[in-house]
């Protein structure tokens, strides 16, 4: 029997404490895997894959990349629902595509709802990339905000649709408008520019559509923690994650060899 395994004696299978989890079939110590996570984590703004390959010392650029991306599957927002008054929108992250502003652009939607406990304070955020289907916000508010709640958007026609399906609606038509859009829904509009200062800053822009998902829950884990007074709570709460995580295996993580400049 290997080092670290237990056996059971019904059976006699062979098992270890990280057969499961995030850590399944490491071969690399735990304490290595904490090092990272705490890195990860101590950083206010994240951390990139060259980054983290610097700071352990990994061998290749690629085993850098594998760990920042099952860490990030380890940071997927919990089921409990927005609430309250909650701001719709969506924004638009990628490249400059001349003279096509928005959905016409060669940009990548994200939708974002976020919670506004006072006209500048946040509560909870949610994110999640624009799908190619009809009504697509609609239903996104559907799977992540709680019926009752006060959703506020712009005029867009087919999100009127909300106040037919247990919500609360309040939208603003920025057609001929002199207020900005900002100004009344000041809250998406906010996370959106963090959001694109983040990917710019710490990633720079090196994501692919594929992951961009993963790299959305990353940003929601270090947006709705924010307010905590102790970098070790983040690290806690990862690790915690990553023990009810499911492995995810290289091959599922990696479509193509990863190459520095993607993170």
């Amino acid at each position: 029997m290997s080092v670290g395994s237990f056996m059971c004696k019904a059976c006699n299978r062979q098992t270890s404490v990280t057969a499961g989890t995030l850590f399944d079939k490491t071969r690399t110590p735990l304490t290595v895997w904490f090092a990272a996570a705490w890195f990860i984590t101590s950083q206010k703004n994240g951390v990139s894959a060259l980054g983290l390959q610097r700071v352990l010392g990994l061998k290749s650029y690629e085993t850098a990349w594998v760990w920042m991306h099952k860490f990030r599957r380890a940071m997927v927002p919990s089921d409990r629902l927005l609430s309250g008054t909650v701001e719709l929108d969506e924004t638009f992250v990628g490249g400059v595509t001349a003279m096509r502003p928005g959905r016409g652009s060669l940009k990548t939607g994200v939708m974002i709802a976020t919670e506004m406990i006072t006209p500048h304070k946040h509560g909870r955020i949610r994110l999640q990339p624009t799908p190619r289907e009809e009504i697509p916000m609609v239903k996104f508010a559907e799977r992540v905000i709680a019926p009752g709640s006060l959703i506020k958007t712009d005029g867009a026609r087919e999100l009127r649709r909300l106040s037919q399906m247990g919500y609360g609606h309040e939208y603003f038509t920025q057609l001929g408008s002199p207020t900005p859009a900002h100004i009344n829904l000041p809250g998406v509009h906010r996370v959106a520019s963090l959001l694109k200062r983040w990917l710019e800053g710490t990633l720079h822009s090196g994501i692919s559509d594929e992951q961009l998902q993963y790299y959305l829950d990353e940003f929601t884990f270090r947006f709705n923690r924010r307010s905590s007074r102790s970098r070790g709570l983040l690290f806690y709460r990862l690790l915690t994650n990553a023990l009810t995580t499911d492995p995810h295996p290289m091959r599922a993580l990696v479509a193509a060899d990863p190459e520095p400049g993607t993170t």
